[in-house]
């Protein structure tokens, strides 16, 4: 079987946030371990398996994703890396969506005019909470707001003074492991919008196995709504500020929420071992 490692969020190779995409050719998912220890070699944020679904229904494929250690329940670039595969093989041509069947369910990706993809995902539920007493010891530094992000998300959002704040932080990831079920999402304002971002991001996930995130497409939907209505437009670019840094297009749309970024395949190989 070919197995691709794109970098999604980013024009460019060795950038962004790298996934590895596996299409299968069965009707159905193997064993969990198979999959899990694929992604455990792999060893990217994620890994995503996708394999055709019949025509005619809801959706053309189902998708799942998992981490090094242990299987998520939402994942962007993984789902824009996998969308990336498909338009750039012979599995899928033409210009209307490419619909996945997951675990939060039906999730589109449609080219557009540029070459990026978009991303239709639900928008996190945000509800602002107390900001717990220890998190600020653990990123060292002081949140001026919390907000938790709902199930599908499963992270604490908080924002910081400034850019220069997130930028610099380095925290003590066995101590955020405390305080959501995911991680730490760390945001503030741009300091400069004529840079070409709106606002700035780093995302920490201690529980499922990654220290940093490089490019999150599900934190964007919820700084997506926390930003929109900060700054009154719905149409914002997030820049997440990670080493290897990526920009995020997010597009408010009530309940769901538009990401838009490129992709690009830096790894086309086969995998040797079947399930």
């Amino acid at each position: 079987m070919r197995i691709r490692i794109v970098d999604a969020f980013t024009d460019r190779p060795f950038a962004g946030n790298p996934a590895g995409v596996l299409l299968l050719d069965a009707d159905a998912f193997p064993e969990d371990a198979w999959l899990q220890k694929v992604a455990m070699e792999v060893n990217h944020a994620e890994t995503a398996f996708a394999h055709p679904l019949p025509e005619g229904g809801e959706a053309d494929w189902a998708l799942r994703w998992f981490t090094p250690v242990t299987e998520v329940a939402m994942c962007g670039h993984a789902t824009l890396a996998t969308a990336h595969v498909l338009r750039t093989t012979v599995a899928l041509q033409g210009d209307g969506p490419v619909r996945f069947a997951t675990r939060s369910g039906v999730l589109a990706a449609t080219p557009t005019a540029d070459g990026a993809l978009t991303l239709d995902f639900p928008t996190a539920p945000l509800t602002a909470v107390e900001i717990p007493g220890k998190v600020a010891e653990a990123l060292g530094a002081e949140p001026r707001t919390a907000h938790d992000t709902g199930a599908d998300v499963g992270d604490l959002l908080v924002e910081l003074a400034d850019e220069k704040t997130v930028r610099g932080l380095s925290p003590d990831h066995k101590a955020l492991s405390d305080h959501s079920a995911r991680g730490i999402i760390a945001t503030a304002r741009a300091e400069d919008p004529a840079r070409g971002y709106d606002f700035v991001s780093r995302c920490f996930f201690p529980n499922v196995g990654i220290d940093e995130d490089p490019v999150t497409g599900s934190a964007h939907t919820a700084l997506a709504p926390y930003w929109s209505e900060r700054l009154g437009r719905t149409d914002l670019t997030g820049l997440q500020a990670s080493p290897r840094s990526g920009l995020v297009r997010t597009g408010l749309r009530g309940e769901r929420t538009l990401l838009t970024g490129h992709a690009v395949t830096v790894i086309d190989g086969d995998l040797l071992t079947r399930p």
